[in-house]
């Protein structure tokens, strides 16, 4: 089985079993994204493509580690060789943190409001910075919404400018206020991510109440000139109930604006927890699609440096798994 299909099966899977002994700082916990409050996830990668594999204690792959670092990933009798990556923070080679794991908004397909936790200080993310240092190579920044859009972005302005001190470049992942990108630009951040998550403004307002769908494509269109093309992203999410034209509409849009769509399959929690994944066919069509538009474009994701594009693990990206 080639590595496309086998990550394809994985992520429609969702989960692994892990036999063996893993390397250290090989468990990665979540509270943002994917996997946020689950129950840790390890980074396998083949020398050139990477999944992460949440730890499950059932189902149908299995991941036999070593302590080394060398590793085999074993799916419908098909094997793999690798290795485990060691995590910074969140995942491998970045020191990636939630500066506010909780939100006020309610986003049906996402956890971090059950969490209830409480906002980082810039103290807490400089030490967590520091205690990881020897083994990152950039840093990421994402955000839920403690009392306002804007409120958000001042704090997260405060931390970009407290972390400059480690000379890392820093991608930054929040809802955007009208100012945003103009005011990470000036503060030194190298790329962005604002998510239309969902492939139609109907869709959006469904499972996002509250939030303005127009508001993140404006802050979209402002960044590309900003951080240029290949360094502004948007996750869309796969398995909300849109339709292949919807979605392949949304891909077409996204990258016609210079920005790279970083395609999530659904992950089944808070009120999507009866949802299906979506079927690694499905995820397959969409990245082809996906690395089609990028080539009649002229960039992808290739130079990104921080946040999910320059990980791959958790979605099919056509510049590494393709």
């Amino acid at each position: 089985m080639q590595w496309t299909r086998m990550k394809e099966e994985v992520l429609a899977a969702g989960g692994c079993r892990v036999r063996g002994r893993l390397p250290d700082h090989a468990i990665a916990d979540s509270t943002a994204g994917p996997g946020a409050s689950g129950s840790g996830a390890v980074f396998f990668s083949n020398g050139k493509g990477r999944v992460r594999l949440p730890v499950t204690d059932e189902g149908p792959i299995t991941l036999l580690a070593r302590p080394d670092r060398r590793a085999l990933l074993e799916y419908a009798g098909q094997v793999i060789a690798g290795e485990v990556e060691p995590v910074g923070l969140h995942c491998p080679r970045q020191a990636f943190i939630t500066v506010t794991p909780a939100c006020r908004f309610r986003c049906r397909y996402c956890t971090v409001p059950a969490q209830e936790e409480r906002r980082r200080s810039i103290e807490e993310c400089l030490a967590l910075v520091e205690g990881v240092r020897d083994r990152v190579e950039a840093i990421a920044l994402t955000s839920g919404i403690a009392e306002s859009v804007e409120e958000e972005e001042d704090y997260v302005c405060d931390v970009v400018r407290a972390l400059g001190r480690f000379g890392l470049p820093i991608g930054v992942s929040i809802f955007p206020a009208p100012d945003t990108p103009r005011r990470l630009h000036a503060l030194g951040v190298v790329e962005v991510k604002f998510n239309l998550e969902t492939a139609t403004p109907d869709l959006f307002e469904r499972y996002c109440p509250g939030l303005p769908y127009d508001r993140v494509l404006g802050a979209l269109a402002s960044s590309v000139p900003l951080f240029g093309r290949g360094h502004v992203f948007s996750n869309v999410i796969i398995g909300l109930g849109e339709t292949w034209t919807e979605l392949a509409d949304c891909i077409d849009l996204l990258v016609g604006m210079g920005v790279v769509p970083v395609l999530r399959p659904l992950n089944p929690v808070a009120e999507c927890r009866d949802c299906e994944r979506p079927g690694p066919d499905l995820l397959d069509r969409a990245a082809r699609h996906l690395k089609a538009k990028l080539q009649e474009a002229g960039f992808d994701g290739s130079g990104a440096v921080t946040m999910c594009a320059a990980c791959t693990g958790c979605d099919i990206a056509p510049w590494r798994d393709l």
